[in-house]
């Protein structure tokens, strides 16, 4: 490895290169919003514009130290969030401000502020975990979605004669359902309900137990399971990193007694 690399690598790994693209990410990010108000994007065009080819400039060199930075160039796009970086460095390079595409354009600029992700470990190692996570979660997801069907049925069956409409049909229940199941003026809806059915109120109660609370609470602990692996295997990882400084030191060790062995026994 030549010194350029070694150079270039510690550039890339550095916490000052990090923390100087976080912060333009977060400046750009605020600069998007700001060009949505008329009144302060009319004054500074201009700048707003020579702002956008600067960033873009600091993105494209950022994303070369970083493939400068590999042993070799095609490790680059063997890492997924270098793959995420560059494809939306270089869509954000195709000259579409002054054709037909200008709105995709502008669009496309929106989703500079994603590399925020990569930009900082700590949210990329969040990313990974909830990705991690989804198979997990798509399991929940469809139990979810079991409860929420037999629920609606239950409510369109029962309830259909209510005078609000809310339990009409199947899908006009599933709606009800998903309002209920965010807490959105639900107590309206029941007591809708218990004006004609004074029971009904076991069916509210068991549905927000059952797939309110349950199942938040399910989701909870994946994440917090997951959270939990990736801590073990930094630690495991880290063991296995002292681990192989010990060894190397015991080496050293060995070696310096087999020298000063040899100057005794000359």
């Amino acid at each position: 490895m030549n010194n350029f690399v070694i150079k270039v690598k510690k550039v890339r790994d550095s916490t000052w290169f990090s923390n100087l693209t976080t912060s333009i990410i977060i400046f750009y990010a605020s600069v998007l919003g700001f060009e949505t108000i008329d009144s302060v994007a009319k004054p500074f065009g201009s700048f707003f514009y020579i702002l956008d080819y600067a960033i873009t400039v600091y993105f494209v060199i950022e994303l070369t130290i970083k493939m400068l930075a590999e042993d070799k160039f095609t490790n680059f796009f063997k890492n997924g969030w270098n793959l995420f970086d560059f494809f939306i460095v270089m869509v954000t390079l195709v000259p579409l401000e002054n054709s037909s595409f200008a709105a995709i354009a502008r669009l496309l600029r929106i989703f500079r502020v994603l590399r925020l992700f990569t930009a900082r470990p700590e949210l990329k190692s969040i990313i990974d975990m909830l990705m991690k996570a989804i198979p997990a979660i798509i399991d929940i997801v469809i139990l979810l979605f079991i409860i929420f069907y037999i629920y609606a049925i239950i409510g369109s069956v029962v309830f259909a004669d209510m005078p609000s409409g809310l339990w009409d049909n199947f899908l006009i229940a599933m709606l009800t359902l998903f309002r209920i199941f965010t807490f959105e003026d639900w107590t309206d809806v029941m007591y809708e309900t218990m004006e004609v059915y004074p029971w009904s109120w076991i069916y509210y109660i068991s549905f927000i137990i059952i797939a309110a609370f349950v199942f938040f609470n399910l989701f909870v602990a994946v994440i917090i399971g997951e959270m939990q692996k990736m801590q073990d295997e930094k630690m495991k990882e880290e063991i296995h990193e002292d681990s192989k400084k010990l060894d190397t030191l015991l080496e050293e060790i060995r070696e310096l007694r087999e020298i000063v062995e040899k100057q005794k026994s000359g």
